[in-house]
C-alpha cells in the first residue's frame, strides 16, 4: 500500500458518498419549491389569500406597537416610518382578500405568488432594519419589547407562509439572521444564547413549515385525483345519458326517450286532455337504401328528424328504431286540428333530399292516437293498427285510431293470443286445389292450401292468420307441420303428384330452413324435387339478396321453386334471369282481365314468351270461366288451377277426385 495517499477503494466511497450528498440536497431543495401546474397555483393562491391578510393584520398591529413604545424616545423620522408600513400592509391585505383572489385568473395568480416570493424577504429585512434603527434609543424595557415583537412577527410570518415554502424561508432568513447578527454586534450579555435560540427555532419552524408543505402537496394531489374521477364519472355518466336516450343516427330522441315521455304523459294526467300519439313510417325508405346505400339512408333519417321537429303541434318526437318515429302533438288539438298537423308533416316529408347530388323523394304514412291507456305498450299498439291500415292505403296516408279500429283490435288480440296458446297440429287443417294441365285434362299437382280455426268451427285462411303467425314467431312451425302433413296426405312417391305449398315471408330469408325441410322430407319416404316451393314477390323484397341466397339453397336441396301472384304490382322482370325459378304462376288479377282487356293478354303474352325464352314454366291460378282458361291457353299457359276446374278440398276428395280423373284416359278440357 502506498503511504501518504488514499486508496482507489477510499476515493470511490467519497465521490460515491459526495454524488449521494448533493442528491440529498438536490431533494431537499426541492422540497422547497412550489408544485408547478394550475391547479396548483389556484390552491397556493387560496392558501396564501386566507392567511396573508392576517399576518399583514399582525405587521400593522406590531408596527403600530413599536411606534408607540418609542415615539417619545426615537427621532420623529423613524417614528414616521410606522404608518408607511402600516398603510402598505393594509393594501397588501386588501389585495389578497380571498373574494378578490378567487376572481383572478390563473396567470395573474402565478404572477402574485412569484411576486410574493420576490418581495417577502425584502420586506421583512425593511422591517427588522426599521427596527434595529429604534433599538439605541430605547430603554431596557423597550429593547425587550422589540425582542418580543421581532420573534412575535417571524413566528407568525413563517407559520403564515407554510404553504409558500419559498417565501417561508426567505422571512425566516430575513427576521433571523440580521437580529442575531446585531445583537452579537452590540456586545449584549445574552446576545449568543438569544441568537442561537433564535436560530434554532427558526430551522424548528421551516422543518414544520416543510412538513406542512408536503401535506399540502399530498392533500392536494388527493384533492385533484378525486376531482379527476368526479369528472370522469360525470363524463361517464353524460355517456351512458347520451347513450340511453339520444339516437346515435338523428340526435334525437331514441325509443326509450320518447318512450319515457309518453309514460310521463300517462303517469300525470294532469286537468287537460293527454297528447296524441303519432307513428310515422317512411315509404320507399328500403329503396333509397339499396339504391344509394346507408349514408343516404342515414341522411334521410336526419333530415326527417328535422323536419319533424319544426312542424307546429309537436312537442315530443324520436325515432323508434328503423325508419319509424314517434312523435306526440298537443294535446289542445282536436282530431281535426291532429289530422291538419299531421298533413302538414306528410307534406313536408314529401320535399327533396338533397344527397351528393341526387334528389331524394319520399312519402310518409301516419297512424294516430289520442293516448289513453296505462300503459305506453298500448297506446304504441293502438297507433301502429292505425298506422297499418295508413300503409295498406298508401301514397302517405294518415289515419287516426276509432272505435271500429278498437273493436277489430281487440278480435285481433283475441285471436293472437288463441294462436299462440293452441297446438297447432290440433287447430290446423288442409285443402287442396288441383292443377291440371290442360293439354291432356291430367291432375298434375295439388296446392296445400292451410286454414286455421281458433274454435274448430270457423276457418281462417291464411291471409287472416298468417300475420298473427308471423306476429307470434310461428311462421316456422306451420311451413314444417303444412309440409310434413301435405306429403302424409298425399303420398307422391305413390300419386306422382306435385305438392305445392306456400312459404311465408319471413320463411325466405330464414337461414338453415331448406336443410330442415329437406330433411322432413326424406324422412317421409318423398323426394325434394316432388316438392313445389311457392314464394311470393313481395317477400323477395324484403331483403333480396338473403332471398335470392335461399332460394338457391332451396334449389340445391333438390326442391323446385315458383313465383307466386307474379304480376300483383311489383314485378321486375329481371327476376325471370336472375332467380333460380322453375315456375311462375300468373296472378289472378290478371286472369280476371284476359277475356276484357288487351293490355292485360298483352302483358301476360310477354311474361309468357319471356319465360318460355328462359326456360321456366307458367302457370294461371284464380281461373273461374270456360273464356278465361280459353285465353289463357291461347297465349300458351297449359298448367291452370281454379274453381272453374276445382274448389279447393280435403286430401280424400282431392285424391279421389284424382283417381277418376287419371282412370279417364282420353279425358280433356274444353
Amino acid at each position: 500500500m502506498a503511504s501518504g495517499g488514499f486508496t482507489p477503494g477510499l476515493r470511490a466511497s467519497a465521490r460515491r458518498w459526495a454524488r449521494g450528498g448533493i442528491r440529498s440536497l438536490g431533494c431537499y431543495g426541492r422540497h422547497w419549491q412550489q408544485r408547478p401546474g394550475d391547479a396548483f397555483t389556484e390552491a397556493y393562491a387560496i392558501s396564501v389569500s386566507h392567511r396573508a391578510p392576517l399576518l399583514y393584520l399582525v405587521v400593522i398591529f406590531n408596527t403600530l406597537l413599536v411606534a408607540g413604545c418609542f415615539r417619545a424616545a426615537a427621532p420623529l423620522t423613524l417614528v414616521l416610518i410606522a404608518p408607511v408600513i402600516s398603510v402598505i400592509s393594509a393594501v397588501r391585505a386588501l389585495y389578497w382578500l380571498p373574494s378578490k383572489v378567487a376572481r383572478r385568473p390563473v396567470e395573474h395568480l402565478r404572477r402574485d405568488l412569484q411576486d410574493m416570493q420576490r418581495l417577502g424577504g425584502w420586506a421583512a429585512l425593511i422591517f427588522v432594519s426599521w427596527s434595529l434603527g429604534l433599538y439605541p434609543y430605547g430603554d431596557p424595557g423597550q429593547r425587550e419589547l422589540l425582542h418580543f415583537v421581532i420573534a412575535v412577527t417571524m413566528f407568525s410570518a413563517v407559520l403564515g407562509m407554510a404553504n409558500s415554502p419559498q417565501t417561508a424561508l426567505r422571512l425566516g432568513l430575513a427576521f433571523t439572521l440580521p437580529w442575531s447578527l446585531f445583537l452579537l454586534a452590540t456586545r449584549h450579555p445574552d446576545a449568543v444564547p438569544i441568537a442561537l435560540a433564535q436560530v434554532f427555532v427558526t430551522l424548528i419552524l421551516l422543518a414544520m413549515t416543510q412538513i406542512q408543505h408536503r401535506d399540502f402537496v399530498r392533500l392536494e394531489l388527493s384533492r385533484q385525483l378525486l376531482v379527476r374521477r368526479e369528472r370522469q364519472t360525470a363524463e361517464l355518466a353524460s355517456a351512458h345519458y347520451q347513450q340511453a336516450t339520444v339516437d346515435h343516427l338523428t340526435g334525437g330522441r331514441n325509443r326509450r326517450a320518447i318512450l319515457s315521455c309518453l309514460e310521463d304523459h300517462l303517469a300525470s294526467p294532469g286537468e287537460g286532455a293527454q297528447p296524441w300519439l303519432a307513428l310515422f313510417d317512411l315509404d320507399g325508405f328500403k329503396h333509397v337504401n339499396d339504391t344509394y346505400g346507408h349514408a343516404a339512408g342515414d341522411h334521410v333519417l336526419r333530415a326527417v328528424n328535422q323536419r319533424i321537429g319544426v312542424i307546429p303541434g309537436v312537442t315530443a318526437h324520436g325515432r323508434l328504431g328503423g325508419d319509424e318515429f314517434a312523435i306526440l302533438f298537443d294535446s289542445t288539438f282536436d282530431a281535426e286540428a291532429v289530422t291538419a298537423a299531421a298533413r302538414v308533416l306528410s307534406q313536408a316529408i314529401r320535399e327533396p333530399i338533397a344527397f351528393n347530388g341526387a334528389t331524394l323523394r319520399l312519402c310518409g304514412s301516419i297512424g294516430l292516437h289520442r293516448v289513453t291507456g296505462t300503459t305506453a305498450s298500448t297506446c304504441l299498439e293502438r297507433a301502429d293498427a292505425a298506422l297499418y291500415k295508413a300503409k295498406e292505403l298508401g301514397d302517405g296516408a294518415i289515419v287516426a285510431f276509432g272505435a271500429d279500429d278498437e273493436l277489430a283490435l281487440q278480435r285481433r288480440i283475441a285471436v293472437m293470443r288463441q294462436f299462440n296458446d293452441c297446438a297447432l297440429e290440433d287447430r290446423l287443417r288442409l285443402l287442396y286445389q288441383p292443377i291440371f294441365d290442360c293439354r291432356d285434362g291430367r291432375v298434375v299437382g295439388m296446392e296445400a292450401l292451410a286454414r286455421w280455426s281458433p274454435d274448430g268451427i270457423e276457418w281462417q285462411t291464411p291471409g287472416e292468420f298468417l300475420a298473427i303467425a308471423d306476429a307470434t314467431g310461428r311462421t316456422g312451425e306451420l311451413t314444417r307441420l303444412v309440409l310434413a302433413r301435405a306429403i302424409a296426405e298425399c303420398r307422391p312417391w305413390e300419386t306422382g303428384l306435385e305438392v305445392s305449398i306456400n312459404l311465408a315471408a319471413r320463411d325466405v330469408v330464414r337461414e338453415g330452413l331448406a336443410e330442415t325441410i329437406a330433411q322432413i322430407v326424406i324422412d317421409a319416404g318423398a323426394s325434394p324435387s316432388s316438392i313445389m316451393l311457392e314464394v311470393t314477390e313481395r317477400a323477395l323484397q324484403i331483403e333480396p339478396k338473403r332471398a335470392a341466397a335461399q332460394l338457391i339453397a332451396f334449389r340445391e336441396a333438390g326442391f323446385r321453386i315458383a313465383l307466386d301472384d307474379f304480376g300483383a304490382g311489383w314485378s321486375s322482370l329481371s327476376q325471370l334471369r336472375d332467380l333460380p325459378l322453375d315456375r311462375i304462376k300468373l296472378d289472378r288479377e290478371l286472369v280476371g282481365a284476359l277475356c276484357s282487356d288487351p293490355g292485360a293478354r298483352a302483358v301476360t303474352g310477354m311474361i309468357v314468351a319471356l319465360a318460355w325464352q328462359l326456360g321456366i314454366g307458367c302457370s294461371i291460378e284464380g281461373v273461374e270461366s270456360e273464356a278465361q282458361a280459353n285465353a289463357a291457353r291461347a297465349l300458351g299457359i297449359h298448367l291452370m288451377q281454379g274453381y272453374h276446374f276445382g274448389r279447393p278440398e280435403q286430401a280424400e276428395e282431392a285424391l279421389r277426385a284424382y283417381a277418376q280423373r287419371s282412370g279417364a284416359s282420353a279425358m280433356r278440357i274444353g
